[in-house]
């Protein structure tokens, strides 16, 4: 019994050093880009639909 009990303790420490958990932080390379034109984007073009929408109603008879 005694002898099976450092097999085992022997088996466990070498299942422990074989997974060693390692953990590397670095800074990415290039910078990070936060692309915010496509909102502003949307507003205007949504804006200019409507101001067209508007002109195509009081002024039917250009189309």
């Amino acid at each position: 019994m005694h002898r099976s009990a450092l097999l085992f303790v022997g088996l466990a420490i070498l299942a422990v050093s074989g997974c060693e958990p390692t953990v590397k932080l670095s800074a990415p390379d290039k910078p990070i880009v936060i692309n915010l034109n496509v909102k502003i984007e949307r507003e205007v073009r949504v804006k200019v639909e409507r101001e067209i929408d508007d002109i195509i109603r009081e002024n039917k008879e250009i189309f």
